[in-house]
């Protein structure tokens, strides 16, 4: 398998060879699924809160009388039928939303998208990417001369550096991972992945 490489001015600059494993499986669009929903629901915190019937604000007084009214009896107004009233099985902050997801499925997945990433040509190496300063503007030119202008890009470089951070923070369509950061949400989510050949044999390492 070969993967597209571009130069600094982002002109073709030949190929480089990647693992099959990685980068020529076929697409399992549910296993893809599964993975993302999983990684958003572990990222879930679990901090809403709802109150019991005993925990509402509430009178202990009978609303009415027991007979007579015509309307269903009530004894108190904290009862979920009430408007105003506690939640008969609320949600708590202790509530668990993580999911499982075991290591070999997790590697098929991460294939899977790596795959179609560079099926549809949103998938690109390039030798190395850095930047002097940490000035935003330099980056921007930077993204510009690889002709990346209005696409959401996703870089993973073998280190980020405090320059390459620092310039990427405040460029909303840019977000700078090491490899072993990259995740199944992050791969979907960008138009475009650049990949540097330090940052693919890592990947490959990890992954194939």
């Amino acid at each position: 398998m070969e993967l597209k490489l571009i130069n600094a001015q982002g002109q073709d600059a030949g190929a480089v060879a990647a693992s099959d494993l990685l980068f020529a499986r076929d697409y399992n669009e549910a296993l893809v699924h599964q993975l993302v929903t999983a990684y958003q629901a572990n990222a879930r915190s679990g901090n809403r809160a709802q109150l019991t019937r005993a925990e509402v604000h509430h009178s202990t007084k009978k609303p009415f009388k027991q007979k007579g009214t015509g309307r269903a009896r009530a004894g108190m107004t904290s009862s979920p039928l009430w408007r105003g009233g506690g939640r008969a099985f609320p949600n708590k902050p202790d509530e668990n939303f993580s999911q499982k997801i075991n290591r070999k499925m997790f590697r098929a997945g991460m294939a899977s998208i790596l795959s179609q990433l560079a099926r549809s040509e949103r998938l690109r190496v390039i030798d190395e990417i850095s930047v002097d300063a940490p000035r935003t503007k330099l980056l921007a030119a930077k993204m510009k001369d690889l002709g990346i202008n209005n696409d959401r890009v996703l870089i993973i470089a073998p280190v980020v550096d405090e320059n390459l951070w620092l310039s990427s923070r405040n460029l909303a369509n840019v977000l700078v991972l090491e490899p072993q950061q990259a995740d199944p949400v992050s791969l979907v989510r960008f138009d475009q992945v650049l990949l540097t050949r330090e940052a693919l044999r890592s990947i490959e390492e990890m992954y194939a």
